[in-house]
This record gives C-alpha cells, structure tokens and sequence, in this order.
C-alpha cells in the first residue's frame, strides 16, 4: 500500500507494548479472536499487539503506514483497528481509513479510540476538531456514544459496544446475535461424558437446568458421537424417568425469563429474524412460547416495564440480592444474574448501548432517570472497607455514558456494609455481615455522615478505639 502523506507526526502516538492492548485483550476474552481466527492489525504502529497474538499461535499479520509499511494487507476474519481514527486530523480520511478496514473484514471488526474524559492526559491546543500538541501529533477524542454512532454510519451494520472505546461491526448479524447471547444468556456447562451412561446423565442435568430436552446439535461433539444412535423419543423417555420434574419445571421457568431478557435486549440494539437467532436461542423460543411472534411481544411488553417508575421500583424492593437506597439498587457484580428479570434487562441495555468497563464491582441502578453505573472497588474482596477506584454511568435517555476516577483523590469514598450488596447465600457474605455487626455494636456507625471516605473512616475508627486485623474488628492496642 501507498505511503501517505501526513499532516501531523502520527507516528509519534505509537506506543511499545509488552502486553496485549485493552481491545485485543477483550476481543480474546470475548472468545473473538482464538487460535482458529485470522486477524490483521491494521495500522499496529510498533507491533506489539501482533507479537502478543503470535505468542497466543494465532495467524495474525500487521500492517503500518510507517512502522510496517511492506506488511500484508489481507483480508482476515477479524480485523483491528487499535486507536487510530483518534490520529487523524482530516474527518474524510477518517471515513476513508474505517471504510478500508470494513471492507478487509471478513467477519468482524474491532474499533477502539481514546476518549473525551481522557482530556487532561492530553496537552495541546484546540485544532479542527481536536487537539494539536506541541509534538505537533493530532488527537480527537470520541465519546462513546459518537464512536459507536460514526462506526455504524460508515459500515451500515448496527454495532454493539464491547467495552468503554471499543466497538464491534459484524458482518453477519447472526453472529452479533451469538455474541450477545453469550453476554446476556448464562452459559451452558455440559457434564464431562465418555459412554452412554454418562452422556445420558449430562443430557438430564441439561434437561433439569434448561428445562427441555437438547438437540444433538446442541451438545459437544463427543457427547452427540455416543448418543447420535439413541432415537429422540428413547432419550426423551431416559430422560423422562430420571429427571427430577421440580427442577425441570423450574429450569423451563428460568429459560423462559432469560429468552424474555435476550429477545427485549435484542429490540433494544436491533431486532433480526428468528433464523438469525442463535440455535439455542431459536430451541427454547419453541419450547417454552407458542410462537416467536408471541416471544417478542412478551419481551416488548417487558422493555416498556423499564419506563414504569413504581414497577421498577417494586422489582428492586423485591429482590433478594443487593442494596436499596432511596434512590437506586447496588448489586454486587456476582448476584447480578440474580436480580429480577426487568433490572438485569436494565444493566444489559447500559452495557450494550456503552460498553460495560473491565473492571467493576458494584452496579447502581437507579429508578429515577434511568441511569446505570459501575463502580470500581478493586479490593472488595481483601479488604473489609474497599476504596472507590473509578465509577462509569450511563444515562440510557441520552445513551451518553461519564466516566470520574478516584485514583488520584486525597481521600477516596469508601464502602461500608459489604454483606448488603450481595446474595444472602454468597459464600462470603456472613463473614461480611459479623463485622457490620460488631462495627454497629462499636458505635462506628451512629455518625454515618463523617464515615463516606478514608479519612473519616480512619477518625472514626479512631474514636471509637477500634482498629481491623482483616475482617475482623478488635480493640485498638494502647500506644
């Protein structure tokens, strides 16, 4: 490919990586780039995300206008473009640059930019529609809601936004689908099966947790190989006679509610036809509704739910997982999937419309003003009062996501009551819940006006001549 002639020092903006870059690590995660995927990097300045991919043995080729100018520019299954339209000054080029990428495509692309709240990283004078720096290199920094707006425009697809900064074009609607019924629907985990005996018993607990029988093409390979002579009415019969009918009747009501969440999350980003649901998807629409037309008018009926402020707030008040203030539900993120249907709906649109952050905690969903956050508390875990790292909110009228960070705060909000954000049955939560206890008995709450940071926290412990030794809350010793 041709050089081209550049306006401002682009070259400059590339970075050395000994790691993968944020949007190559979440195409991995998100099981979009495998062994098994070609992937070209286009515009991969220094290379470091190629070399990270090689070492993962994936067929991965780079190409730079000024790092790489002779590497290959071929069409692969999934193409990066890693922080480049920011780069660019001229808005056609642009266009002209995202189109190219598009067009060399052949199943996914990934588009990342830097964003608007990155402003203060960033030193320069205002220029066309960005930043000019004094090493004369060019930023324009994208919003969430404009990155995924302009990457739609250009490619004609709908996109779904991975993470914050980081788009997903499909080529073929069907696997944006697929993708989003791995994030939405929970996954489908088969019992290891090496005979028939065991591979009846898998078929069972599939049957239990799903609440219909599966499809041979539904189940891994090895599993459909042995049972691909049993008839479909000896399986179901099997089945039928050990299944216990409790849990199948429950497993039917669970996938009927999480069909319900798929197909009202699917309205939200762009409904397609029933053959381009995921087959799973397309197997429990047949069992569990009498049509897929009457599927979506159940899911419909559920998306409006989101508009109703008192039934909102009912679901809230009504869940056994999670916190309730006056103002919003705080759910710790491993008792999401436990949250009634309408609010896992609720977090689901956030995330689709702006991209969920890598790392969080704690969800915040509120009922006034339909605005969902994710809050970062990167210790929740280790340490009895974890500190607020970052929060990202989006605001689902407008679909404008913010972003504030507390690494740099003299004295970062802290979080009290651990045990209340998550569910009853959490592994962890009665350990959480003796030390609120005896915090309470300690009088360390009876002033909650002076304990929402660090530093008052501290005094507090402090005055009351307390001190933590893990999550345990003991007298302080004299000094």
């Amino acid at each position: 490919m041709a050089r081209q002639v550049w306006q401002s020092e682009r070259r400059l903006t590339a970075i050395g990586r000994t790691a993968l870059s944020v949007p190559a690590r979440q195409a991995v995660t998100d099981l979009q780039i495998t062994s098994a995927t070609s992937v070209l990097d286009y515009g991969c300045g220094r290379g470091g995300d190629v070399r990270g991919l090689e070492r993962m043995e994936v067929s991965v080729a780079g190409w730079d206008p000024f790092y790489q100018p002779d590497g290959r520019v071929e069409p692969a299954e999934v193409v990066l473009l890693t922080y480049v339209l920011n780069i660019i000054e001229d808005p056609s080029e642009r266009c002209a640059t995202l189109r190219q990428a598009w067009d060399l495509a052949g199943s996914l692309l990934v588009v990342s930019t830097r964003l608007t709240w990155e402003r203060t990283k960033v030193r320069g004078d205002e220029y066309a529609d960005g930043l000019l720096t004094s090493r004369n290199t060019f930023q324009h920094l994208f919003s969430p809601g404009e990155l995924r707006t302009f990457v739609q425009e250009v490619t004609g697809v709908r996109c779904v936004a991975a993470a914050p900064g980081i788009v997903y074009a499909f080529k073929d609607d069907s696997a944006r689908l697929a993708f989003l019924a791995r994030r939405i629907l929970p996954s489908a985990k088969w019992l290891s099966s090496s005979d028939s005996a065991s591979a009846i018993t898998a078929v069972v607990d599939h049957a239990e947790r799903r609440g219909r029988l599966p499809r041979l093409e539904e189940m891994p390979q090895q599993m459909a190989e042995i049972l691909g002579h049993v008839q479909p009415s000896d399986l179901q019969r099997l089945v039928r006679r050990s299944a216990d009918p409790a849990k199948v009747d429950a497993g039917a009501r669970r996938s009927t509610l999480d069909t319900l969440l798929f197909l009202a999350v699917e309205l939200f980003n762009g409904r397609g036809p029933f053959s381009s649901l995921p087959m799973s998807v397309q197997l429990d629409v047949r069992a569990f509704f009498s049509s897929y037309m009457e599927a979506c008018r159940r899911a419909d009926r559920l998306l409006l739910k989101l508009r109703d402020d008192a039934y909102v707030l009912g679901a809230m008040q009504a869940s056994a997982a999670g916190k309730v203030t006056a103002t919003a539900l705080y759910v710790h993120r491993r008792a999401l999937h436990q949250l009634p249907t309408v609010l896992r709906m609720y977090e689901h649109c956030a995330a689709i419309a702006a991209g969920r952050p890598a790392s969080w905690s704690i969800a915040k969903l509120c009922y006034h003003g339909r605005s969902a956050s994710w809050m970062d508390y990167p210790d929740f875990d280790r340490d009895p009062h974890p500190q607020l790292s970052s929060s990202y909110t989006v605001d689902l009228r407008t679909l404008e996501p913010s972003y504030s960070s507390y690494v740099d705060a003299p004295d970062r909000p802290v979080l009290h009551r651990k045990h209340e954000f998550l569910a009853p049955e959490d592994p962890d939560a009665a350990k959480y819940q003796r030390l609120s206890a005896a915090e309470t008995r300690a009088g360390l709450y009876e002033r909650p006006h002076l304990i929402g940071t660090a530093t008052g926290w501290q005094a507090e412990l402090q005055r009351c001549g307390r001190e933590l030794r893990g999550h345990r809350l003991v007298r302080r010793q004299a000094a």
